[in-house]
């Protein structure tokens, strides 16, 4: 990433026209909070420091990443845009608290912007989208068409949830394992209104593992803010599976010392219908 400019303006106008392939004034002044007429000037500024990165489409009103687009002011990880688009706040590089802090640095997952921007598109306009994509259980890529509803941070990496129309069901796509040019369809017939799991919550309530001592489960309890001694966490049905794992919980068996498992599941009964097999 050069270092061209620290300018937040020209991150935020290189984030959206690299990962969504276009970007205009009115997302400028609308996320900014600024006029219409600064935000042109502010595109126009980044356009003068990257001459070959946008070209200004008069049918679309925007101003459209170019095949040869480099990067200056973001990271070309997919991550950093999807991270914007989870929390919508900016985080300057130039710009640190008086208190020392430091953030873990997870390896990148490989994401094409020409993918990202399909999968966007597909979302905002709700479209069906053909795809390719490589699974665990099938380790050649396959064709998938998919109507996507949403993006998903679980953990680690990012997904994505929409309706799988080849297993007639609901589910997360890794982001990574999206392959080839993915081609737009017609309008989507599975929306997020008819995502079960998505839309139902469910409780999941922790305790500290039974083999601590007395004094041990206090600590745990205090750590957590128990309240009578149980943790008790609300989520999608389609985020629990995901949850427990961020616990560090284990639900086929114990862990080797309570010391590594520190928290059990108390109602994974109730869970299983929503719980992977």
């Amino acid at each position: 990433m050069d270092n061209l400019n620290g300018s937040i303006y020209f991150w935020f106008i290189e984030l959206l026209s690299y990962w969504q392939g276009q970007v205009n004034s009115s997302d400028v002044s609308k996320f900014f909070g600024i006029s219409n007429t600064q935000a042109k000037k502010h595109i126009s500024s980044y356009k003068l420091l990257c001459p070959n990165n946008l070209q200004y489409c008069n049918r679309q009103k925007s101003q459209i990443a170019q095949v040869n687009f480099q990067l200056h002011f973001i990271k070309g990880d997919a991550s950093e845009y999807l991270n914007w688009l989870n929390n919508h706040t900016l985080k300057s590089s130039n710009v640190y608290s008086a208190i020392t802090h430091a953030e873990l640095t997870l390896p990148p997952r490989n994401i094409s912007p020409i993918i990202m921007r399909s999968l966007v598109s597909a979302i905002k306009q709700s479209r069906r989208l053909d795809v390719e994509y490589i699974s665990l259980s099938n380790s050649v890529s396959e064709g998938r068409i998919i109507q996507p509803h949403t993006f998903v941070k679980t953990g680690l990496r990012w997904h994505l949830r929409g309706y799988c129309e080849a297993r007639s069901e609901y589910r997360d796509f890794v982001l990574s394992r999206f392959s080839g040019e993915p081609f737009l369809m017609d309008a989507a017939t599975q929306t997020i209104e008819g995502d079960l799991a998505w839309n139902t919550l469910v409780t999941l309530c922790f305790r500290p593992d039974p083999r601590l001592t007395e004094v041990q489960k206090r600590v745990i309890e205090r750590d957590y803010q128990m309240k009578d001694g149980e943790l008790k966490v609300t989520t999608k049905a389609a985020l629990a599976q995901y949850l427990i794992q961020e616990m560090q919980v284990r639900t086929d068996s114990l862990a080797k010392t309570p010391q590594q498992q520190q928290l059990v599941l108390v109602n994974e009964d109730d869970l299983k219908p929503w719980l992977f097999s």
